[in-house]
């Protein structure tokens, strides 16, 4: 299926490859991160919060120019502990239609997701690849490691879809970071 070959993460893409372009540490908040920065994608079926610290910084919307016109996201930083969290959703291309715990279909949408990364990051290093259920919503976890904003990072990369839908949600962290890495990830993970 080569369904995420061609547009369906060209979402990612403008997520990761913006975060790339522009340093994951000097990114410009655009609100306070004195609380707790809620979070809800596909219609409420995946929804977490992120702890204190975080602010939140619309990115620019996707365009019918790039393959990416319906796609939205929001960078939540954390300039204290140099972490990143994108969360970004995009209609599925051609009008098609996912279950909540789609496997053939998050199969391919992990396929495109690692060649894609491969292509944008020289030194793109999967580590581990896991299939989870969320309340009924099938994701797909990816873990890898990669030099992004002047510096090796680790990241996380999630992956759902719900109907005409799929959400990504990628959490970047310096590589020296590892435990505020995985008890991030177990937060988001509502673990």
């Amino acid at each position: 299926m080569s369904l995420f070959g061609k547009k369906a993460l060209g979402l990612a893409l403008v997520a990761l490859l913006g975060l790339g372009a522009a340093s994951v540490y000097a990114a410009q908040p655009s609100a306070a991160g004195a609380t707790a920065q809620k979070v809800s994608m596909l219609g409420g079926k995946l929804a977490f919060s992120l702890p204190k610290g975080f602010t939140a910084t619309v990115l620019p919307a996707g365009s019918a120019a790039n393959g990416t016109a319906g796609a939205t996201g929001t960078l939540y930083s954390n300039n204290d502990t140099k972490t990143a969290v994108i969360a970004a959703e995009n209609t599925i291309p051609n009008g098609q239609q996912a279950k909540d715990n789609d496997a053939p279909f998050l199969d391919a949408a992990v396929a495109g997701f690692l060649k894609q990364q491969a292509a944008a990051l020289p030194d793109f290093t999967k580590q581990s690849e896991k299939s989870l259920t969320l309340k009924g919503l099938g994701v797909r976890q990816i873990d890898s490691s990669a030099t992004m904003g002047g510096g090796k990072t680790l990241n996380s990369t999630l992956l759902a879809a719900s109907g005409g839908r799929i959400a990504v949600i990628q959490v970047v962290s310096r590589i020296s970071d590892k435990a505020g890495h995985e008890a991030l990830m177990k937060q988001i993970l509502g673990r």
